[in-house]
């Protein structure tokens, strides 16, 4: 092989790896990702957790798990998130085939993944593979894309959409001041961006905007989750409000999607 160029050295040096492309190629090829969820709460109902948000982790041999922070910029780098999308995806329909108590889980698409015209096809193709209906799997949209990537956003979620599949636009609420993305889009859900709800309590224009975005939700059609809740006076007033489903630590902590149906399932009710 010849020698590395500047940039090259430059990025091993900031992976921390000789051969960043080989070595995200060689974790998704051995699996060695780990799946981890967060349990997404209805405030109403029976049925406690009705959804999960799925999380990732690397596994490293020194580090132990890896959270995303320190290798999703790799990833997005070498231009490789749509295959580590992929991997997700064939993974979370396997651990639905083999039953899941949370019926439903959310996976965040990355911006490449948007771009990726075959994304759609492929989640098709593995859901089909394995029994898993569509409406087993909502795609989690952030608001920057839906702003920044309106027309690649539409085209995708007609695409998933059209496999059964959900949408969910989360941190809603974190730069935009209209609600043109969520009306050219129409998703099922709308996640509320954690800065709002963190100052529910204690700033009257965080209450505003959240009561704007459930009137918007009652005529469009779509359903309002409340991010990072973490303590039971916020979870309070969100039911107060008339917020239909909540997530945080306040809540329930990630943990791995092959423990957290049993662990969800033995878990209390969200206290009033």
């Amino acid at each position: 092989m010849g020698s590395k160029t500047p940039q090259q050295s430059i990025d091993t040096e900031l992976a921390g790896w000789n051969e960043p492309v080989e070595r995200l190629r060689q974790a998704l090829a051995r699996d060695e990702l780990a799946l981890y969820c967060q349990p997404i709460a209805a405030l109403n109902g029976a049925v406690r957790f009705p959804m999960a948000e799925v999380l990732i982790r690397l596994r490293e041999e020194e580090k132990a798990l890896l959270p995303p922070g320190e290798f999703f910029p790799i990833f997005e780098h070498y231009k490789l998130m749509p295959e580590l999308d992929r991997w997700v995806v064939r993974h979370v329909v396997q651990h639905l085939a083999r039953g899941s108590r949370i019926p439903r889980f959310t996976v965040n698409v990355s911006s490449q993944t948007l771009e990726d015209k075959a994304f759609p096809t492929a989640v098709a193709m593995e859901m089909v593979s394995a029994g898993v209906r569509g409406t087993a799997l909502n795609f989690e949209i952030d608001e920057a894309d839906s702003i920044d990537r309106l027309d690649a956003a539409v085209q995708f979620s007609s695409a998933i959409r059209s496999v059964g599949c959900g949408l969910l636009v989360s941190g809603f609420g974190r730069r935009t001041a209209t609600f043109l993305p969520l009306k050219t889009l129409r998703p099922d859900y709308v996640k509320v961006d954690g800065v709002i709800v963190r100052r529910l309590l204690t700033a009257p224009a965080a209450e505003s905007k959240l009561k704007a975005i459930l009137r918007v939700g009652e005529v469009m059609g779509f359903q309002v989750i409340a991010e990072m809740v973490e303590d039971q006076d916020i979870l309070s007033r969100l039911k107060a409000l008339g917020v239909g489903y909540a997530q945080g630590f306040g809540i329930q902590q990630p943990l791995p999607i092959e423990k957290i149906g049993s662990s969800a399932a033995a878990g209390s009710t969200p206290a009033a």
